[in-house]
Parts: C-alpha cells; structure tokens; sequence
C-alpha cells in the first residue's frame, strides 16, 4: 500500500488519486510505530481509537466533497508534536512531570495543521525545557538514533526527528533556540527547517528564551517542509512577538548564487576527519549547481553564538522555571538545573553591556551577509555517543552549538539538510542560512541540494 518513506508529497497524491484511504494510511501508521518499539520517542500519544475515529471522518467528508483532498494540503498527513507546544486535551510537560499542565486550546500551529487535515500522532520526547542539543536530558529516556543507537539522537526535539527519520510520521514540529531544530536533522538524516523569529506564532510555546524561540520544522524533504510552511506560517495578532514578512521576500536566489564558507582555519570537526572531508564535498557541489564560493569571517558569528549560554541571555531561561527552581529544584534533572540557575548570577547591567556587544557583531556579520545570499556550514561538527555526553554532558553540548547557536541572536534563517554518510553509515549535515524571512529560497536551493546529492531519506532504507 504505502512503501517507506512517508513523504507528504507522494501521501498526498496516493489520497487523491484514490489509490488508498485515509483509514488505510493512519492504520499503517500504527503499525508502523508498533514495530519500531520505541516508547522513548513520545511523552503522550493520541489514542489508538482517537486516530482511527479522525480517519474515517476524513473518509467520509472526502467521499462527500470529492474536491476536498485538493484543498487540503495535509489531507490525512500523519504529524508529531513536540511535547514544550500546547495540543488542547494532552498534557505539555517539556520533559519534566512536575511542569505538566494539560492546556484547553492547542498552540495556533497545531490548529492550522489540524485544520489543513493532518492527523496529531502524539507528543515527542525532548531535551527538559529544550535545554539542551543532545536528546539525552529527559526523564522520559533517550529516543534510539535509527543508525546507531549507541550515538546521541540530537536535541532539543529529538523525538520530533526520529518519529520522522523512521517514517512513523511525515512530519513534526519542533522547535529551535539553539539549534534544536537543526542538530537532530543531522543526526537523523532529515531536513531541519529554522523559520526566522515571528514567521510561527509561539503562543502556546512554553518558552526556553522567549525573545528567540522558534517553531521548527523536520521533514524528510525541502519539499515536504515547504508544505508544511506554507500552511503554519501566518501573523498572530495575540503574539506579540509574531512578524509578518516583507511583500518582497524572494522566492530563490536565482540559478546562479553566492555562498559563504569559513576559511579552513576557522572550521572545527573535533576530530572528526570523515565530517570534514564531507563537508569539503559539500561544498564542491554546491559549485556545481551554480553556486560561487566566497570566503567570509566566522568570528563574529561564533561570538555571537557564545552570548547565548556565556552571557546574560541565559537568564532568559528563568522566565518559564523560577517557580519551579524556587519551590521544587529537585524536578528538574542536574544538568539542565545547573545550566538555567546560572542565569541568577546576571544583572540588569549585564544584559545591558551584553546587548551592546551584540549590536556591534550583528553589525559585523551584517556586512559579511552583504557580500553574499546564504552562509553554507556544517549542522554540526561531528556526532557523540550517548556515553561520551553522559560524561561531559555541557562541554560536548557546547561543541554542537558551534554552528548553530548564533542563528536566533542574529536574527537568521536556517535550513539544515543531508549531506552524506560516514563510514560507519553515521549521517552527516548541513545547514544553509540567510537573513530574516529567506526561508522560501533556502528551502528552493535545499531541495536543489537534496536532488544532486541523492541521498536516501531519513532512516527509511535501513
């Protein structure tokens, strides 16, 4: 009936052409998630009676409209839901159980899927409070990496990304301050899509940095997370850090592009030769589909990135757990206690002097971005084995964020992308990024990338 991967785009052409129902798709979901047996992927699932009950009524409202699937981009599309975003009726614990509230209205992004016709699948598991970019501070456990499960799944939202690298779902939100929407892409062989601030709402969120949070995207192509951006993007009049984009934004930077690329000096793999040599890869590619490389300073990008834990913006943290740390620490696990009460050791002062600071680096990296339509980096420098972060939990923690955490301070889109496997058959990945609202044409060289790469998607083919 429907043969791995579950991408949107084939789903929905199969329902429309009557080729399957949606009753015979959500039942194979089913399934599916009972043979990969991994209860560490979800924190709540929908019930089993609960998915079936919303199948058949699409059946039957389909079989009513025959022009129904046609405007409904999502028709029937099986979704995931990271377990820090509100789904009405289910509780949002963000990883910790003595958090847990059960909301009474869904997050506006869930809605606006629910309503395109996707199917809520369950909550996934993540990093507690979404601090972290491992996938392995929860109490819920660690969602297995479909290529090694000895190897860290990524994280923030590494159920989110696992549930769509096994093809249990087609697609999830997440959601990313850090990197959490990108580093689990690239350990799971997925696309990551960072919109820029404002473009989701985050009403219904609960808040790792508020200021900067957003709601990502994983899907297993560029084409999918277009779908699905096409659908949540929308100006939220009661988030009042809700943006609209500009009328000019561009759809694609063109067949012929300008990319920046750190000098070798300034990129860091941690070792890992095999990363690198595929990243060198990369980027000879992207020359051949029209792309001119230019060599840009990285300095300003990676200090801004060691703002976000090294500095005042950290204290932002304390904005959804104060209560929680003041009343019960002991709910919260070691770690990612340890990382959030660093933010009481800041001053109104210290924001102050760091918002400065931040001001000229956006100037300096303004200028470099000038010169250029997108940044091409590494997602992340290499992949850990869970073993090894258990044991240095914030060091190696630290060293993924390196391409990554400079993104939100910045005010950038990101999109990551596969790039290619190690040896070990470990995934590699990419990320493109570009300034506020380039999403579109980040999403249209993302897709070019995957068709000349040709990769296998997700963990599907395993």
């Amino acid at each position: 009936m429907f043969t791995p991967p579950f991408e949107i785009a084939s789903l929905h052409i199969a329902l429309l052409d009557r080729a399957a129902t949606a009753t015979e798709l959500l039942d194979q979901v089913l399934v599916r998630i009972a043979e990969w047996n991994d209860p560490a992927i979800w924190i709540s699932r929908s019930s089993e009676s609960s998915i079936r009950d919303r199948a058949r009524q699409l059946d039957a409202v389909a079989l009513a409209d025959p022009d129904l699937i046609k405007r409904m981009p999502l028709f029937a599309i099986p979704f995931a839901v990271k377990d820090n975003i509100d789904v009405a009726g289910m509780p949002t614990t963000a990883a910790c159980p003595a958090f847990a509230y059960t909301p009474a209205q869904s997050a506006p992004v869930v809605e606006r899927l629910l309503a395109a016709g996707a199917v809520l699948i369950g909550k996934t598991n993540l990093d507690q409070f979404a601090t972290g970019l491992v996938g392995t501070r929860s109490p819920y456990g660690i969602p297995k990496n479909p290529f090694d499960p000895r190897f860290i799944p990524g994280g923030s939202s590494s159920g989110s990304a696992v549930s769509v690298a096994a093809g249990l779902v087609a697609f999830a939100l997440g959601t990313d301050t850090a990197g959490s929407g990108r580093i689990p892409a690239a350990c799971n062989n997925i696309v990551g899509l960072k919109p820029s601030r404002g473009l989701l709402s985050t009403r219904g969120v609960v808040p790792a940095c508020r200021s900067l949070d957003c709601v990502s995207i994983f899907a297993l192509t560029a084409q999918d997370a277009t779908t699905v951006l096409d659908v949540t993007a929308a100006f939220d009049p009661d988030d009042p850090l809700s943006r609209r984009p500009p009328a000019a934004a561009a759809a694609s930077f063109g067949s012929s592009f300008r990319f920046g690329v750190p000098p070798a000096k300034e990129l860091e793999f941690f070792g890992d030769d095999e990363a690198e040599a595929l990243f060198g890869a990369a980027v000879a590619m992207f020359e051949t589909i029209g792309g001119s490389r230019l060599e840009i300073d990285f300095a300003p990008f990676r200090d801004a990135g060691r703002m976000l834990y090294d500095g005042p913006t950290v204290a932002e943290r304390l904005n959804a757990t104060q209560h929680l740390l003041t009343e019960n620490p002991e709910a919260l696990l070691p770690v990612t206690r340890t990382i959030i009460e660093r933010g009481r050791s800041f001053s109104a002062l210290d924001a102050f002097r760091a918002q400065y600071q931040l001001s000229a680096l956006l100037r300096a990296t303004e200028e470099v971005m000038a010169t250029i339509d997108c940044l091409l980096l590494p997602t992340a420098g290499t992949i850990y084995e869970i073993t090894a972060v258990m044991a240095d939990p914030v060091r190696l923690n630290t060293n993924l964020g390196l391409y990554t955490n400079f993104t939100n301070l910045l005010d950038l889109s990101a999109v990551a992308l596969p790039a290619g496997f190690r040896k070990s058959g470990l995934p590699f990945g990419i990320s493109l990024l570009a300034p506020a609202f380039a999403e579109c044409a980040l999403l249209d060289l993302a897709g070019r990338a995957q068709q000349r790469f040709s990769l296998p998607v997700g963990a599907t083919q395993l």
